[in-house]
């Protein structure tokens, strides 16, 4: 058994430099991710508007007179990033932006197509410039999807992927799922390419050229429902909180409140009878099988509903535990968090914002057992302006000019000084 180190060690994306021109969110929580583990992430945002999510609230944190905030959804995925706001429609601008991406390891960006070439930021150009490059484009539905310039929202590519389809219940209309999925599978299959494409850059020096769009992670994101759907050849039914192969793996009301009890296999099943102390639908032959209890679904079901009815939630949750049943309460997001980090989760951190003040974040779905990752709050718009383009070269005497011409930003409580 390998025993848990002990010494500070680099985390896994130490020396990484990023090059973030994406916005929203897929974009966004890929390079967070990579910034979780260690990647320095420099994040292109336009001078007085930034990244659209900025003003996508309520609800703000930090709110003046001279703002409303941050937006919670800017905070959700912009931690351990630097922000860079610069004008790309200025040729100085523009020329500052072609250097980052030339001198960083991994570039993203999701431009409508044809723009991102337009600028010379596409591959062609920065490849030329530095042939090791990860480059990463995001898009709604992929470079060889017709029309090309389609635009892609999380709740237009539920609704062609399938997704929606799958979603809600069975007499009511399809419904989308209560978070942008689609997104977030975009930013974790970037995030995943990226990695494997590094590794090959610094065995080989070579590098690539990564399209990762919102319909292919959907597509691929729906798993067995899109086998279901080849291999029958029909459309799969909406089953609204139950499993489509699966019985009993749904949500169950109780006395009080809804439970989710996930009987995946026989042996978890005749252990969810004990439970119920129901050795009758143990023995009944119908139900010996998962087969036999997808077919007689109705049945089943309303026999573990009748039952579950007559006592609370907590009563049964802590006797399928007990019975090594997998369950879950139905809980609401804010509920969900305290009971994970009362649990022992460790799934918040805190850190100071420089306007909001102690901020809380949720970390990363992954752990390191080396060094914690870092945790930098998200920035304000351009509040790296002037330290990422000393790091570039440009004269303190440049930089002043481009700020006063408005073609760099730079945040008026960090205009003599870098926090990190």
């Amino acid at each position: 058994m390998t025993e848990p180190r002990t010494d500070p060690a680099p985390l896994p994306l130490s020396g990484v430099r990023v090059a973030d021109l994406s916005r929203v969110l897929a974009g966004p929580y890929a390079t967070m991710l990579l910034a979780d583990m260690g990647a320095e992430v420099v994040k292109v945002e336009q001078p007085g508007r930034g990244d659209d999510t900025r003003a996508w609230g309520p609800p703000y944190t930090g709110a003046s007179t001279e703002s409303p905030g941050e937006s919670a959804y800017f905070l959700s995925v912009n931690r351990n990033k630097r922000s860079l706001a610069v004008d790309l429609k200025d040729p100085d601008g523009l020329a500052a932006v072609q250097d980052l991406c030339a001198n960083s390891d991994v570039v993203i960006q999701n431009f409508r197509p044809g723009v991102i070439d337009r600028l010379g930021l596409g591959h062609e150009e920065i490849g030329a410039r530095n042939p090791s490059v990860v480059y990463c484009s995001i898009s709604g539905f992929g470079p060889e999807h017709t029309p090309a310039s389609r635009p892609g929202f999380d709740i237009v590519v539920q609704a062609e992927s399938g997704l929606m389809s799958t979603t809600g219940p069975v007499e009511g209309p399809a419904s989308k799922v209560g978070v942008a999925l689609s997104d977030v599978l975009t930013g974790l299959n970037a995030a995943v390419g990226i990695l494997g494409a590094l590794f090959r850059a610094r065995v080989t020096g070579r590098g690539e050229n990564i399209s990762a769009s919102l319909i292919n992670s959907t597509l691929s994101g729906l798993v067995n429902l899109t086998q279901q759907a080849l291999t029958t050849g029909e459309e799969p039914h909406r089953l609204g909180n139950a499993h489509t192969t699966i019985v009993p793996y749904q949500v169950f009301a109780t006395a009080d409140a809804d439970i989710v009890i996930a009987a995946g296999n026989d042996a978890l099943y005749q252990r969810l009878c004990t439970a119920l102390e129901r050795p009758d639908l143990a023995e009944d032959p119908r139900y010996a099988t998962n087969s036999g209890r997808v077919e007689h679904r109705d049945e089943l079901v309303g026999e573990i509903s009748a039952t579950l009815r007559t006592l609370p939630a907590e009563h049964w949750r802590q006797v399928m535990i007990e019975a090594g049943v997998p369950v879950g309460q139905v809980r609401g997001v804010l509920d969900a968090l305290r009971s994970a980090d009362a649990e022992g989760d460790d799934v918040l951190r805190t850190v100071e914002h420089p306007t909001a003040g102690l901020l809380e974040q949720v970390r990363a779905g992954f752990r390191l057992d080396g060094s914690p990752p870092p945790l930098i709050a998200p920035p304000l718009l351009g509040q790296h302006s002037r330290a990422v383009l000393t790091e570039l070269g440009l004269e303190e005497t440049r930089i002043d000019e481009m700020i006063e011409r408005g073609v760099v930003h730079q945040s008026d409580l960090f205009r003599t000084h870098d926090d990190l």
